[in-house]
This record gives C-alpha cells, sequence and structure tokens, in this order.
C-alpha cells in the first residue's frame, strides 16, 4: 500500500465542500412546529424517518425527496387532516431550502489549490441533479475539478461505474467524504482509500461506527486540512 499511486481524488459535496445538513435539521424543527398540533416532536421525527427510509429507493435523495417526505408524514401523523395552509408551508420550507447560500467549509479552497496541479480531482456525490449542479455552479470551485458525478446512490456497484468510467484501477483513487457508510466503506471494499472527515452532524441513516471499518486504506481526520498530511507522510 501507498499513497504515492493515487492518480484520483474524490470529494463528496454536501458536508465535505460545503455546509448542508444543518439545513436539514432546521427544516425538521419547522416541521415539527407546524405540526405540533398533531404529534409530539418525538413522535413526528420518528414517522418522518420511516417514511424517508422507505421512499428512499424510489426518490433518491436530496431536497426535493426530503419535501414529499415531509408531505406524506404530514399526512399521516394528522390522518389526513393537516390543513391547505400547513402543507404550503412545509412546501415553502422545501423552497427555501432550494435558495439558501453555499457556504464552503473552512480550508477547502486552499486544499483544492494545493491538490489540483497534482491529482485529477473529482467530486463525486449523491442527491439531485439539478440541485448539485445549482450549488457547484454557486461554489466557485468547478475550475478545480476534472469530472462531476451525480451518483444515483454510492453502493460499491456505483463506485465500480464512476472507476470505469475514469478508466481507473480502485487503488489508484482515494474518497474524501464525511459518511463511512456512502463515502469511505464501498470504496475501502473495492481496495481504493477512504477518508472520513467527520461533519458536526450526521444524517441518520448515514450513521456507523468507524471501528466496522478494518483496513490500512482507512483514514480518520478532524479536519479537511489535515488531508495534505497523509501525503506529506507518503
Amino acid at each position: 500500500m501507498s499513497l504515492k499511486e493515487i492518480d484520483v481524488i474524490a470529494f463528496d459535496a454536501d458536508d465535505t465542500l460545503w455546509e448542508n445538513e444543518n439545513f436539514f435539521r432546521d427544516a425538521e424543527k419547522e416541521f415539527c412546529h407546524i405540526m405540533e398540533e398533531y404529534q409530539s416532536t418525538e413522535n413526528m421525527m420518528a414517522e418522518l424517518y420511516r417514511v424517508e427510509g422507505q421512499n428512499m429507493e424510489m426518490y433518491g435523495f436530496g431536497i426535493k425527496a426530503f419535501i414529499l417526505s415531509m408531505m406524506e408524514t404530514a399526512l399521516l401523523v394528522s390522518d389526513k387532516q393537516v390543513r391547505p395552509d400547513q402543507m404550503e408551508a412545509i412546501i415553502a420550507i422545501g423552497k427555501s431550502m432550494l435558495h439558501k447560500d453555499v457556504v464552503l467549509l473552512d480550508g477547502i479552497r486552499d486544499l483544492l489549490e494545493k491538490l489540483a496541479p497534482h491529482y485529477r480531482l473529482v467530486v463525486a456525490t449523491k442527491g439531485d441533479l439539478l440541485d448539485q449542479e445549482r450549488k457547484l455552479a454557486k461554489s466557485g470551485l468547478l475550475k478545480y475539478f476534472h469530472h462531476i458525478e451525480v451518483m444515483s446512490n454510492k453502493r460499491e456497484e456505483n463506485y465500480c461505474e464512476l472507476l470505469r468510467h475514469l478508466d481507473l484501477e480502485a487503488g489508484k483513487f482515494m474518497m474524501i467524504g464525511n459518511s463511512l457508510k456512502s463515502d469511505v466503506l464501498p470504496v475501502v471494499n473495492l481496495g481504493g482509500y477512504g477518508v472520513h472527515v467527520p461533519y458536526h452532524t450526521t444524517w441518520e441513516f448515514e450513521q456507523m461506527d468507524p471501528a466496522e471499518i478494518k483496513s490500512d486504506r482507512f483514514f480518520e481526520l478532524k479536519e479537511i486540512h489535515d488531508v495534505l498530511t497523509l501525503f506529506e507522510e507518503a
């Protein structure tokens, strides 16, 4: 194993390049406030997570999928008594999320500046295509990337497809992201390198224990700029 063999470094987008998950947490609080006459916050969140999990295979990921799941949850917890003004307010939550400014995480631009001359850089993210394209355009980061891949999911088969597109062996590929389940585990299982840089909040469906990943191709870092230390030590 040697980091010197790496040719392509891929970055997750949400909560790796820019802030994202905190907007969902704020939206959940607003949703629970709108629907508070029907259920407690605890019950509301449990039902929303259940509905989201049930809908993933059909809707995929991102804000639009989240809006649909909130609307379905509202119908369920209210026994279809949710009022039009409440449903309108739920839709407004989603529209507001889609218009959020792109807030880059500290150190990301400097890191890309230093890596771009030496590696092919790729964005490998999942979510809604239009929304991710919007955020990338507003981020000012597009110039650093050789390729952008918005994936329907981040399982091993999805990464295999990306590697085929890049005409690349797994051992020459490094994936950097905030999700162990989506950004690290599948890549490590394929023989690539996975780098976990935690964000302060993680989506319910992305949580797992780092101890479950046993590989010398897995790296756990505290901050995104610490990525450079990996190559300094190589």
